[in-house]
């Protein structure tokens, strides 16, 4: 039997997901690799005989705190069977541990997606320039921006007014092709949302641009200086005032982004706009947030019933760990199978839903 001293990671993250003030037996030395400085702990209490040990990504070796204190060998590797399956979506590397009740967490929940709307109608009505919505995919970020925007768009149809009009950019985007779409949006009402757009938060030219779109001066002047073409041919000028709005719907986090260079131009756009973080870290929070979006009513047009409704997320919470994503568009898929399928959904969703232990992985 031997002893295996504990570490302290005071800042880091897993499998994209932060690691805060989490204490675990140390096995190697920070070790810089591919996606930068990581340290190597014993992860049997959590993950059981199937993940021995994992890599904890840190900021630098000033986020960790060697203990004096030690675990024995044998007594991390001697785990109960199913306490070793129970942990396999683990509490302890989720994220900042909340001492509140779930009753409290889901009213945090709710109140920032409040916060959301309020702000995306603060952005319809020419207050607030920019707004950064961050958080976890699947979880209803663009459901509601999207909804608000489209009904002030409506709402200024209908009395004949051209105010507010909204452009959504999904996918990859380059310089040049920012250039263009800011021009198409600039006049006074418009509004720009990029969702899920993140290549333009990964490029400096882009970021520069954006910086100017979302400055705080009387006049937000854009140009390009650069030979162009496609400018050319479309008689766009190669300098602009933006009138408009922007709002970027973002599964990147902030603060967690590793290059320097890019992390200083996301804090400066941070600087310029309204940042909201969702604050859905870990699995319980997207659990408690895929209950409330059901009892609001997600799944009323399958007429399940409230017991029908609870089986769907009963099977989300048995299968967690094996479940290629806990998102509301998973809660739907099941949801699918269920109706098209009542005496065999759970069969069919274990096969189209979930990992084979030869790829699964853990949140």
């Amino acid at each position: 039997m031997s002893s295996l001293k504990l570490v302290k990671i005071m800042n880091g993250s897993y499998m994209n997901q932060p690691v805060h003030d989490v204490t675990l037996p140390f096995i190697k030395a920070p070790k810089a690799g591919k996606k930068g400085l990581f340290i190597t702990v014993d992860t049997r209490s959590i993950f059981g005989h199937d993940r021995p040990e994992s890599r904890v990504h840190i900021n630098s070796e000033d986020s960790v705190e060697y203990l004096d204190g030690t675990v024995d060998d044998v007594s991390v590797a001697q785990i109960p069977a199913e306490r070793a399956a129970m942990s396999a979506v683990p509490r302890a590397m989720a994220a900042v541990k909340r001492d509140e009740t779930p009753e409290q967490a889901m009213d945090r929940i709710r109140e920032r997606f409040d916060i959301i709307d309020t702000m995306t109608h603060a952005v319809a009505k020419g207050v607030v320039r920019g707004l950064i919505v961050s958080g976890p995919p699947g979880v209803g970020k663009s459901f509601g921006v999207e909804k608000i925007l489209e009904e002030y768009e409506a709402i200024n149809k209908l009395s004949g007014e051209t105010t507010t009009n909204t452009e959504i950019v999904k996918g990859a985007m380059t310089p040049i092709g920012l250039y263009q779409t800011l021009y198409d949006n600039s006049s006074n009402g418009s509004i720009l949302v990029f969702d899920d757009c993140d290549s333009v938060l990964f490029d400096e030219v882009c970021l520069n641009m954006l910086k100017a779109v979302l400055d705080s001066g009387k006049k937000r002047i854009i140009s390009w200086k650069s030979e162009s073409n496609a400018l050319r041919r479309d008689k766009i000028p190669d300098r602009f005032e933006f009138k408009g709005g922007c709002v970027f719907i973002t599964n990147v986090s902030f603060a967690h982004v590793r290059s320097k260079k890019i992390a200083d131009h996301l804090q400066a756009l941070m600087s310029r706009c309204h940042y909201i973080d969702l604050e859905l870290d870990s699995v319980e929070d997207r659990f408690l947030r895929i209950k409330q979006i059901v009892g609001d009513g997600m799944l009323d047009e399958y007429n399940f019933g409230p017991e029908g409704d609870a089986e769907v997320i009963d099977f989300m919470l048995e299968k967690a760990s094996l479940l290629r994503e806990i998102s509301l568009r998973q809660v739907l898929k099941i949801a699918d199978l269920r109706k098209m399928a009542p005496g065999s959904w759970r069969n069919m969703a274990e096969a189209t839903c979930m990992r084979r232990n030869s790829e699964q992985t853990y949140y």
